[in-house]
């Protein structure tokens, strides 16, 4: 796992030198064990490492014998000894051990399909001197981040955007269309990003810039069976398919755990994590260490489950335990690190774990983040099940009360009235018939964040509708696919990558020098998973069905039949109160925020005055505030406008 950064241009070798070496300092967290650089004519590559397979000979930028191909490579390839066998089979020579050398070996082998053969999470680039092409590459599922852009005087590529911001004449600002997509869909569309004229490759693409331009393809992408094709479906008993699920897994856990350094595991004490960790334990031969974060507040702690699966497994465990303080403290580091606005402080717990596990030597962790996704347990799926359910009897007085059965872990929802549970949920909100119908309720709630742009944003917004742009990103074929799927590819598609990949997985665990590795997410699964039929993944109100089936004598049954409690953090109260940070009266003050110019002052203002009562928040005005105030974070980070009426002190 690294940070990589490289250009194309026509500067002189002194000039490529120091300009790469600017933009690969600025990911020293990605790779603090070891720089490296290539120059030659037109091309410059570098390379922040962090030292996990073949510790000696893996260092890069990469070249072959004749220096024809040059790589910059950032993730693991976990196939690379099956594809290593085989080249060597057909004759190739390696240098090294490393899952670096396979990827240079295959583009020898298969050009540009290369990527077709490799079982990872990665980003790279690769410079081919013979043809005077640079070819980039993104993993299927989008675990690692790759950033570009065309400036005036060359192409720039990085994993991250501070590195192209260190190239003289690329400046930050804000796309309004980002931040509204932000405000919509808790994440920018890809390619589009929160800056201005930088794009982001998404997942399962390459690019190519040559003589010939700058282009873009997918080389993989989420599919699922049409709603009508039963024979395209995995109808086996569901014994047998739990059967290959187990397999499957248990081979994508063992393969992720090829380190040349220790690896350890997240512990969440939900279902995903601790399916991992058992199945950790019955490959490894060694007792695994474990690590999880735990709160002040009961809300969100989950530290008896924890401790439960710790006491089963026997692992070596270990726990941060994160306040409301902590996370108000962290938060401005938590958003320069994601480099966009968030909506939730989810992702500030986990900067805080993947601090613990630096701290305690460890570099890579295992997790189980896309279970939900790949798996359907998240409440969403349920939710629009029951809402298609009520839809059709749009006057019973029973089945709206069905809902509060998929939120036992929100009190305040248990003693509403019917009247306000369908306002809630929005039943029969807009047409059966609308590719977006699963996710509707969430986006309008999300959306209503907007009434606090300020008229000139809402200005330069008028007649952009966020919505119509997903719908019409969507693969044609969306349509033709059942409910459950359609609702899964918005989540495993769209926000998996947006979010929770980058906002709380790649961008936290990177920012303390710690690889995540996500079992859930190798693709063979994925497309497995997208065979088994959707009444084996939610059976009634029981969601992730088939994947319980398959790792119940694996768990302890409190644990493998655990309804789904969501990852969540305490929000605008992390900011508020006696104990609140002092950047947040700089950062929203009526100054600030006029200087932005993204929200109205006086709304803001009533808004903190809403939070500064202490009474609880409903879903809007936390993500609105919480959104807000990293809206000014970044800004305050990255550009001028952001930084011209606050005080300068340090956030890095």
């Amino acid at each position: 796992m690294c940070g990589i950064a490289g250009f194309l241009s026509d500067h002189p070798e002194a000039v490529q030198r120091a300009r790469v070496s600017a933009m690969t300092a600025t990911l020293e967290h990605r790779g603090p064990d070891g720089h490296g650089f290539h120059t030659e004519p037109g091309c410059a590559f570098g390379h922040a490492r962090l030292s996990i397979i073949d510790l000696a000979g893996g260092t890069q930028p990469m070249s072959n014998e004749d220096d024809s191909v040059t790589l910059t490579f950032n993730g693991e390839i976990f196939n690379f000894i099956e594809i290593r066998d085989d080249l060597i089979a057909r004759g190739v020579s390696f240098r090294t051990k490393s899952d670096t050398e396979v990827i240079l070996r295959l583009y020898e082998t298969y050009g540009e399909d290369c990527v077709d053969h490799l079982n990872g999470d990665f980003a790279f680039g690769l410079w081919d001197r013979r043809q005077q092409k640079l070819l980039l590459a993104r993993d299927r599922m989008g675990v690692r981040p790759l950033f570009y852009t065309q400036a005036r005087d060359g192409f720039y590529f990085a994993s991250e955007v501070k590195a192209l911001l260190a190239v003289p004449g690329i400046e930050a600002e804000l796309d309004p269309f980002a931040l509204d997509q932000i405000f919509t869909l808790w994440f920018p569309l890809a390619p589009r990003t929160p800056f201005k004229n930088v794009s982001e490759l998404p997942p399962g693409h390459v690019l190519v810039a040559d003589a010939k331009g700058i282009r873009t393809r997918a080389y993989w992408r989420l599919d699922y069976p049409d709603f009508d094709d039963r024979a395209a479906l995995d109808l086996r008993a569901s014994s047998e398919v739990a059967e290959t699920l187990a397999e499957l897994l248990t081979d994508a856990t063992r393969i992720r755990l090829r380190s040349d350094v220790p690896v350890g595991a997240y512990l969440s004490g939900g279902l995903d994590s601790s399916i991992i960790t058992a199945a950790i334990n019955q490959i490894a031969p060694t007792q695994l260490r474990t690590f999880s974060v735990g709160f002040e507040d009961d809300e969100f702690d989950e530290t008896a489950f924890q401790q439960q699966m710790v006491k089963a497994l026997g692992t070596d465990h270990e726990a941060t335990s994160v306040t409301r303080a902590m996370i108000g403290e962290m938060f401005p580091d938590v958003v320069r690190h994601t480099e966009r606005p968030i909506l939730r402080t989810a992702p500030a717990p986990l900067y805080a774990l993947s601090k613990l596990v630096r701290s305690r030597d460890y570099k890579v962790v295992l997790t189980g983040e896309g279970a939900d996704e790949v798996f359907a347990g998240y409440d969403i799926f349920k939710e629009a099940k029951l809402r298609r359910f009520c839809a059709r009897q749009p006057g019973s007085q029973v089945r709206p009360l069905l809902f509060k059965r998929l939120y036992p872990y929100l009190p305040g929802l248990q003693n509403q009235s019917q009247a306000y549970l369908e306002a809630f949920f929005n039943v029969g909100l807009g047409s059966l018939d609308d590719p977006l119908y699963s996710h509707l309720p969430r986006f309008r709630t999300t959306g209503g964040a907007k009434v606090f742009f300020s008229s000139e944003l809402k200005a330069e917004l008028k007649g952009y509708d966020a919505l119509e742009e997903l719908r019409d990103s969507l693969p044609k074929e969306f349509t033709r696919w059942h409910p459950l799927s359609q609702a899964q590819y918005l989540e495993a598609g769209l926000l998996l990558p947006g979010y929770i990949l980058s906002s709380q997985g790649d961008r936290m665990s990177m920012a303390n020098s710690v690889e995540g590795r996500f079992p859930f997410l190798d693709h063979r699964l994925v497309e497995f998973a997208a065979t088994i039929p959707p009444e084996q993944k939610i059976l009634g109100l029981r969601e992730k069905h088939i994947l319980r089936q398959a790792m119940a004598d694996l768990l302890p049954p409190e644990i493998g039949n655990r309804p789904k409690q969501p990852y969540r953090a305490p929000d605008s109260p992390s900011f508020t109160g006696p104990a609140a940070p002092a950047y947040v009266d700089d950062v929203l003050s009526p100054q600030a925020l006029e200087a932005t110019g993204h929200f109205n002052p006086r709304a803001v203002g009533q808004l903190r005055a809403k939070c500064a009562t202490g009474k609880p928040l409903g879903f809007r005005d936390n993500m609105a505030f919480v959104g807000i105030l990293s809206t000014q974070l970044w800004s305050k980070s990255f550009t001028s406008a952001g930084r011209q009426t606050q005080p300068q002190e340090k956030i890095a």
